[in-house]
């Protein structure tokens, strides 16, 4: 043993006395010791952390939705930013069903401002467009900016969290639970890999107008130019357009990804990962699993999209800032639980209506009673200004109210059984003019008489597949619009027929802006 120590040394000259000289130096100053050990035991505690995450994985036809690879895949554990996708999905959810729109803008919370990196650096008060929010959670997986579309879908944070929990359950992810918008770790928010693939593949197919987002190297989230966290994986992988990763020290390196080649789709996901790079790594192995396992042609089955409830009992907080608090719920328990059939009318019954025999009243003194018995019933009311109004106090306010009210008439039967008076047989009708013709003429700029180009093309097959294409991309303003190939001596024109002239001339805009081909066609003279 000594001998191996001599050889040892001999091989690292000056190493020895060095560290001899290290360890005295830190003996004469304690608290610099201290502090190297403290930062060598995090620094250990971190390791084993991390390497201490469980692993589980799935891979899925994304086309058919079968399972062809799954390990550990109902294991609950720590999703970390894979959360960001069902805060994302509910966004969209959002948007489609009017509840905001992507111009909306939101003014961040002081406990959207608070949230630790990953982070836009969103300042408390500050206002911002609901576009921008949605790239910095997708795309730089920034936490502050996922707080603050949930409190600007839901009001607050935790009631966004339970409609996340709800429609994770309608979605058919039956083993996970939200507690949060960002995804970091906290007590009962968990998924599992099962789940999170097919939050992913509803994510593809239920909004395939967003899913771009998740493919981009780079985007403008208006604070600054934002790099895609996935950015090694899309670039290293053929296919690979999707979609989140994540990572917490509880969670380890999260990724769920997508990758399309031909006519297939496969969607992949790790939890668990020890490192980003041996994540990626696994991630790209699986990938390949599902390419091989995959059949070349399948039918799609496109999942079904759960219906629409929105804020479904919660009550939507003002967009005043406000410190991440639940808002008050209001329920109303008087819902009518069986409606009774109407009993049949006498049919020798005539109803008229007979005036109470009470003093008439002109007009300025029945405005008068009414306007003063309103008035009483709301400043009742008003002295409650910090109390719920139960069902009993509402019904004395209406009651109250109605008392006040002078009685003007009431329905009696009357059982007379008269008849109505014959119809003179000598009726004269006046002449009746006819009504003048009126010849509008048809506009050529509000109509839907214009139409735009997107280009030329060889063959009818390729003007077709990007009529298609165009159609997915700008579904806003191309939507009901008729896509035609026009067929000419020098190729096959691409366009949409059936716009008006602004919707038109936007439509160009917004493909321009993309970098895509198009101008405006005029209605013919």
């Amino acid at each position: 043993m000594a001998d191996k120590a001599q050889v040892w040394s001999a091989r690292t000259p000056g190493l020895i006395p060095a560290i001899s000289f290290l360890f005295r130096r830190m003996v004469r100053r304690p608290l610099q010791l201290i502090a190297v050990m403290v930062a060598f035991l995090l620094l250990l505690g971190h390791s084993t952390q991390v390497q201490a995450a469980p692993y589980a994985a799935m891979v899925m036809d994304g086309r058919t939705g079968e399972v062809l690879h799954s390990r550990n895949a109902n294991t609950r554990l720590h999703p970390a930013s894979l959360t960001k996708m069902m805060t994302l999905y509910i966004t969209f959810e959002a948007i489609r069903n009017g509840e905001l729109s992507l111009d909306t803008k939101v003014q961040i919370s002081r406990n959207a401002a608070a949230e630790p990196p990953s982070k836009l650096g969103l300042r408390s008060g500050q206002k911002i467009a609901v576009r921008y929010l949605i790239r910095a959670a997708a795309i730089k997986s920034a936490n502050d900016a996922a707080t603050a579309l949930g409190e600007a879908v839901s009001g607050s944070e935790a009631a966004f969290a339970r409609r996340m929990t709800r429609t994770a359950k309608a979605l058919g992810m039956t083993k996970t639970t939200f507690k949060n918008a960002h995804g970091l770790t906290q007590k009962g928010h968990l998924s599992t890999a099962h789940d999170m693939t097919i939050l992913g593949r509803h994510m593809l197919y239920d909004y395939p107008e967003y899913y771009n987002l998740f493919s981009r190297r780079t985007a403008d989230a208006k604070v600054r130019q934002v790099a895609n966290t996935n950015r090694r994986l899309l670039g290293s992988y053929k296919g690979a357009d999707g979609i989140k990763t994540g990572y917490t020290n509880a969670a380890g390196f999260n990724l769920v990804a997508s990758a399309k080649r031909g006519d297939e789709r496969i969607i992949a996901t790790v939890f668990g990962g020890k490192s980003s790079a041996s994540r990626n790594a696994k991630v790209a192995e699986l990938l390949d699993l599902g390419f091989r396992r995959a059949p070349t042609h399948a039918k799609l089955r496109r999942p079904s999209r759960p219906s629409y409830q929105g804020n479904k009992g919660i009550q939507v907080a003002s967009s005043e800032p406000h410190d991440g608090r639940a808002g008050k719920t209001i329920r109303v328990n008087g819902a009518v639980l069986k409606s009774l059939r109407p009993k049949s009318r006498p049919e020798s019954t005539v109803v008229v209506a007979i005036a109470d025999e009470t003093p008439e009243q002109d007009d300025d003194a029945l405005k008068a009673s009414i306007d003063a018995a309103i008035t009483e019933a709301t400043l009742e009311t008003a002295q409650a200004t910090n109390e719920d109004l139960n069902d009993a106090q509402i019904i004395a306010a209406v009651a109250s109210v109605s008392s006040a009210l002078p009685t003007v008439s009431r329905v009696q039967p009357y059982r007379g059984g008269l008849r109505p008076i014959a119809r003179p047989a000598n009726i004269e009708t006046a002449a009746v003019a006819p009504e003048p013709v009126v010849v509008t003429r048809l506009s050529s700029s509000g109509g839907r008489y214009w139409g735009i180009n997107v280009g030329r093309y060889t063959n009818r097959f390729k003007a077709e597949k990007v009529l298609l294409k165009t159609a997915l991309t700008e579904m806003s303003t191309l939507s009901g619009t008729l896509r035609k190939v026009v067929k000419s001596p020098r190729g096959f024109d691409a366009t949409f027929q059936g716009l008006s002239q602004d919707r038109a001339e936007l439509a160009c805009r917004r493909l321009a802006a993309r970098n895509l081909t198009c101008r405006t066609i005029g209605p013919r003279s």
